[in-house]
């Protein structure tokens, strides 16, 4: 019996092999005026961005989970290039990703992001950021596999969809939910 329900427990959304739905909007109840949030297709909250404006020239946005933890440390250099760290502080030996930004047109943004690890000298990408930040529009890749998707939510007979709220669709893998959120804050910022 207990074989049973040590398997029918449900598996970490990392693992499970259907899409995850995350509904990503600045309006959700119980988040503060302007914080991002992402919550499931129940409406529970999932995480949340606060913003913290260390000077005027640089920004640090932290990713907390439905908790409060902090997730990862989001900072913009002058550069306009980004650096994630674990956790809530911006510490050289907690960096995880660098984020480069190679393509800003009006229209279309791409950005490419590094994992920093054993091989942090690699020049190579670990993965691409392509879309159109005023459609909330873009599409996540490790090489040419798709990690996840935004779109706006279209409704029948609606001719412009509202930009406030969008879908982030995460499909399945190895890769972690809380890095894909992490490279949306910093595709739309």
């Amino acid at each position: 019996m207990t074989d049973f329900m040590e398997t029918s427990v449900p598996a970490p959304c990392t693992n499970s092999q259907i899409p995850v739905d995350l509904f990503v909007s600045k309006k959700h109840p119980g988040l503060p005026r302007g914080e991002l949030g992402f919550v499931d297709s129940s409406g529970n909250p999932v995480y949340k961005v606060t913003r913290q404006s260390l000077t005027s020239s640089s920004n640090k946005r932290v990713l907390l989970d439905a908790a409060g933890n902090p997730l990862f440390a989001l900072c913009r250099n002058d550069k306009g290039c980004w650096q994630g760290y674990k956790g809530g502080d911006a510490g050289e030996k907690d960096l995880v990703f660098r984020v480069k930004r190679t393509k800003s047109k009006l229209t279309r943004t791409e950005l490419e992001v590094f994992l920093v690890g054993e091989n942090s000298a690699d020049s190579t990408c670990d993965f691409k950021v392509k879309g159109f930040p005023y459609q909330r529009s873009c599409t996540i890749y490790i090489g040419n596999d798709i990690v996840a998707q935004t779109s706006l939510m279209y409704k029948l007979h609606q001719l412009f969809p509202k930009r406030g709220k969008f879908r982030l669709t995460i499909f399945p893998g190895s890769v972690d939910h809380a890095l894909v959120a992490a490279l949306i804050v910093i595709f739309l910022d």
